[in-house]
């Protein structure tokens, strides 16, 4: 036991399976399910969060219904998956771990675009998001899914799975039959809450039945979805004590949100309050008095966990996103080295990654998903050389400590007193904060293992050369690329500044200055959008205009929900299909704007400031000072283009591992240097 965390890390019995702490993996998809089969990629991550500290890890949704053919999902049924889903429970076993396999159906929920033609749901009601209509099962094929998913949860079972949870909310097939919103059905099925929750409650017995006393059967429920019609926190304490009454659920949690305008609720970015759910959950377990109750949502490092345990709000601290980021979250912990553990941002990167049809992806670890994650650490070089790199962000502070860590000597240029680069702007914006953990973690391992920082001044290229590098890394970011729309004659006036000088600016101003400041967004970041936030506390009116049809439509929608939740909250107007004309109107505070569809002009009135937030074009002024020297130059981050955070982070890890690598060999090939070419 842990004297830091003495109830994080204390054992708890249920249904006779003993959990050797109170971390659990919560369900996360990772899509490295192939063709329904179990790999070993999907062995190796659970294996990993195992290893890593995790004592109960919830699997992402299975194939267990004969219709379920979806080939992102394990096929429990499919006899040729019998060995491979014994070799994955035992993978997890191996480490004193249990694995719990999640019982779902999406029903009519759809994240993608597009409808579905598969969908089957209580009654044939449109989905809020995707408007898919599903087949409303009969009396008779319903009464057979308890039947059917009991049938596969005893092939788990038998695999050597511990347990298995019931996914009831999110908007999916039980919580579709439970709110009244989506269940009209006039079976026993349908009408009062009672008969809405009755397959919820025969699902639950024929599972005891089938799979007996000892083994673990848990129960997400829907917390509050915020529709008319759905469930509020008084029917989920009443599904609540239904559900606690039958007696057969080991442990309850509870989810928010649903499938329509509060999918956003389900994972709340990185601006939202941390355990946002906390006192929902404990109102709602008084309605299950003695049952185990797990806390799930924003809960990101080991003092919340300890801290909920300790207040009796939780018994099971759950984990998702938290353990996508550092698989060793719990060994760090119990370990005291919690400044190594690298925290998950709530950037929600995975969410948008696993619904556009990639596999799990995050912004703070890119390793996540490889065969050994848990306390990794790179390969020494046995051939040390000297690397620059210049630009202190998220790219070169990834590629600066995983290169000094094979055993390069490694120097940073930066031209700003910290490192993070453009990153740590956008943590000082509204909800930003937790983006500091990316920078923060590499400072700290590059630190750790000798890096050398000459930090507060643009590096020239003597500079560079001065420390006689074999290599040299441009992650020198980039600069928001002048509007087409605006004069060149404009360049040095105070009236246009691009987003990111006016973000500068504006922060730690408290008063609010009258007149309508006007953001032109033509990059569709979420830096862009946390500007216009602080736009709206600083200017008594914002517009943001942009050329498209909306805003955010490059963001996850989890984040693009909240985004316009916050601008609208804000009374930030949104004018769509727009762009600016500057003409001699500007000098008295006007503003055309021209419809991009050939629609009537618009005109605002009493502007006082227009900013823009335009494509990046890479920093490069070094690079053909450093290409005449004859060095091997290598561009990662924005310095080869425009990136995200997980591009950066993803590029400065790879290339951290083959800078200088001697098997291979750069065109640039200089100094006995031999690096992978990545010049772009």
């Amino acid at each position: 036991m842990s004297e830091a965390y003495p109830r994080l890390f204390s054992p708890l019995e249920l249904a006779g399976v003993r959990l050797r702490n109170r971390i659990v993996h919560a369900s996360m998809s990772t899509r490295y399910v192939a063709g329904g089969a179990v790999t070993d990629r999907l062995i190796s991550y659970f294996a990993n969060r195992a290893r890593g500290g995790a004592a109960m890890l919830v699997t992402e949704p299975l194939n267990l219904l004969p219709r379920q053919r979806n080939p992102q999902k394990v096929s429990v049924l499919d006899p040729a998956n019998a060995p491979r889903l014994q070799r994955w429970a035992a993978a997890v076993r191996a480490h004193d771990s249990h694995l719990i396999a999640q019982i779902q159906d999406p029903g009519r929920g759809r994240h993608q675009p597009g409808r579905s033609h598969e969908a089957i749901g209580a009654s044939p009601l449109p989905d809020d998001l995707s408007w898919t209509v599903p087949y409303a099962l009969s009396t008779e094929e319903v009464a057979a899914l308890s039947v059917d998913f009991a049938r596969a949860a005893r092939i788990l079972q038998d695999a050597g799975f511990s347990g298995v949870e019931i996914s009831a909310g999110h908007g999916h097939l039980f919580h579709q039959f439970l709110a009244a919103r989506s269940n009209v059905r006039e079976d026993c099925y349908g009408g009062d809450l009672a008969a809405r929750a009755r397959l919820l409650l025969e699902l639950l017995a024929e599972l005891r039945r089938v799979c007996g006393k000892e083994f673990i059967i848990g129960v997400k429920l829907p917390g509050e979805d915020g529709m008319p019609e759905g469930i509020d926190l008084e029917t989920a304490a009443q599904i609540t004590a239904r559900v606690h009454a039958s007696g057969t659920a080991d442990y309850l949690t509870w989810c928010w949100g649903a499938h329509s305008s509060t999918l956003d609720w389900h994972l709340p970015d990185l601006h939202g309050p941390r355990e946002p759910y906390v006192a929902k959950i404990a109102a709602l377990a008084q309605h299950a008095p003695g049952t185990v109750i797990g806390a799930l949502g924003l809960i990101t490092d080991p003092n919340q966990g300890e801290r909920l345990l300790r207040e009796g709000a939780a018994d099971l601290i759950m984990l998702g996103r938290p353990l996508v980021t550092d698989a060793s979250w719990g060994v760090k912990a119990v370990s005291g080295r919690e400044a190594d553990i690298r925290y998950c941002v709530s950037c929600n990167t995975c969410w948008g990654a696993i619904v556009g049809g990639s596999t799990l992806a995050c912004d703070n670890n890119p390793r996540v998903g490889s065969d050994n994650e848990v306390d990794w650490q790179p390969e020494r070089t046995t051939t040390p050389k000297k690397i620059a790199i210049v630009g202190a962000g998220p790219a070169g502070m990834e590629a600066a400590w995983i290169a000094a860590a094979r055993g390069h000597e490694v120097t940073v240029f930066g031209a700003s007193t910290d490192v993070g680069g453009k990153t740590r702007l956008h943590a000082a914006l509204p909800g930003g904060e937790s983006l500091s953990s990316v920078y923060d973690y590499q400072r700290l391992r590059a630190d750790k293992v000798g890096v050398r920082f000459v930090l507060g001044a643009r590096a020239r290229a003597a500079d560079v050369l001065e420390v006689s590098p074999d290599a040299v890394v441009l992650a020198s970011g980039s600069t928001p690329a002048w509007p087409a729309w605006l004069p060149d004659e404009y360049r040095d006036a105070e009236w246009f500044p691009d987003v990111r000088t006016v973000a500068a600016r504006l922060l730690g101003r408290r008063t609010r200055e009258e007149g309508v400041a006007v953001l032109v967004d033509e990059d569709h970041t979420a830096f862009t959008y946390a500007t216009a936030e602080l736009l709206a506390r600083c200017f008594s009116s914002v517009v943001l205009v942009s050329p498209r049809e909306g805003v955010a439509a490059e963001e996850p929608l989890v984040n693009r929900q909240g985004i316009q939740r916050r601008l609208a909250a804000l009374g930030v107007q949104l004018q769509p299909w727009s762009q600016p004309i500057i003409d001699e109107g500007i000098a008295e505070g006007r503003l055309r704007l021209r419809d991009v569809l050939g629609r009537a002009e618009r005109v605002i009135e009493g502007v006082v400031l227009v900013s823009h937030a335009t494509a990046r074009v890479p920093d490069l002024d070094l690079l053909p000072t450093l290409r005449a020297a004859g060095v091997a130059v290598h561009r990662i981050g924005d310095s080869k283009a425009p990136r995200s955070l997980l591009m950066a982070t993803s590029e400065g890890y790879q290339l951290g591992l083959q800078l200088c690598h001697p098997s291979r060999r750069s065109s640039w090939h200089s100094r006995e240097c031999h690096c992978t070419e990545m010049s772009g």
